[in-house]
């Protein structure tokens, strides 16, 4: 063997080595890609995705898809090929990974904050449907948080309704607020609240605020919160975290409560942040997620109109909804049934 030939060998050599190394070596981007779509109107193993009782609900048809997306987990890694392929591939995309999990968090920390998002949405989507529906939804102050050690700890839970303290009705947050300030530390402060709709009174003795010396506290926040008569449940057959299926959610409530067909047959699939007002959000991965629509057949899509702008020059066989209320999407639905419905939709 030559010089050149053994040097030209050597050289080979440590190129595959270095791009094995590449290769492997992950680098800090995550992948996104479509994941698949659940008939919110549907069943899991006979079980409807969405249960309502206390109030009367009507049959549906058609399919109204949430949509999900497929993303590296947080415990997990991408290599540089892997990266290079979900920038370049359609229909898929590569993310700087500080983006989408912030620095510091562990993969149980993300998990329960997903799974939170998803409850919020729930619930979010729940109110905005209901009042969509001219069911009945009453605001009241809710215990939004309770301080681990705090007097409150192990006696108050998130997501009592206060009816009152110390005798005074619990008006909105601010009254709340203004009694609990009444007290000096070591006073007891009484609480009525509803716990999973059942009264119950709840007795807590000030202490003093960490933070600011002299006050007294009973270690809790106060947010607001809904008292309604239907009881509404999910059950999604496995676990799907974020807050991106609050819009779909509430237009599947709202059909469930309301007389005639929304969908009228249609497949439309969606996604969306909704509040309790009805006002829906951005959300991420919205090209993802209209592949997986189209995927799976659906016909229209609903976009939330804040994210128009990420799908611009997108092609799709799909008709794209612009929708920034719920009020506007269950509005699109209906006019796609009209006979010059196509023409008078608002589109992205």
């Amino acid at each position: 063997m030559t010089r050149q030939t053994w040097t030209a060998f050597v050289a080979a050599v440590v190129f595959v080595a270095l791009a094995a190394m590449m290769a492997a070596v992950p680098v800090p981007y995550v992948s996104w890609s479509p994941d698949g779509t659940r008939d919110t109107l549907g069943e899991v193993r006979g079980t409807p995705i969405i249960t309502i009782s206390g109030a009367r609900s009507y049959p549906t048809t058609g399919r109204l898809d949430l949509t999900t997306v497929a993303v590296t987990r947080a415990d997990s890694r991408v290599t540089l090929p892997e990266a290079v392929l979900s920038y370049w591939l359609p229909h898929r995309d590569a993310l700087p990974r500080d983006a989408v999990y912030p620095p510091g968090k562990t993969a149980e920390q993300v998990d329960s904050e997903e799974a939170d998002q998803m409850e919020t949405a729930q619930d979010d989507a729940v109110v905005a449907a209901l009042r969509a529906a001219g069911v009945p939804v009453t605001e009241m102050p809710v215990i939004s948080s309770v301080t681990v050690g705090g007097p409150a700890h192990g006696r108050l839970l998130p997501g009592d309704l206060v009816v009152s303290v110390d005798g005074v009705k619990g008006k909105d947050t601010d009254t709340v607020g203004e009694q609990i300030r009444t007290h000096k530390i070591g006073q007891r402060v009484d609480f009525v609240v509803l716990r999973n709709r059942v009264r119950k009174q709840v007795s807590i003795t000030t202490a003093e605020s960490s933070t600011a010396s002299g006050v007294a506290v009973v270690g809790i926040t106060v947010g607001v919160g809904y008292r309604y008569q239907p009881r509404i449940s999910f059950d999604l057959g496995q676990e799907i975290g974020g807050p991106s299926a609050g819009l779909v959610f509430a237009l599947a409530i709202y059909d469930k409560l309301t007389e005639g067909p929304l969908l009228q047959g249609r497949h439309v699939a969606g996604t969306g942040e909704i509040d309790p007002t009805g006002q829906v959000g951005a959300i991420g991965g919205i090209q993802e997620k209209i592949a997986a629509a189209e995927q799976d057949g659906a016909t229209a899509f609903l976009v939330p109109a804040a994210n128009c702008k990420d799908v611009a020059g997108l092609r799709t066989d799909l008709t794209l909804i612009k929708v920034a209320t719920l009020k506007e999407g269950i509005e699109a639905i209906r006019t796609l049934h009209s006979p010059d419905g196509d023409a008078r939709i608002p589109r992205c």
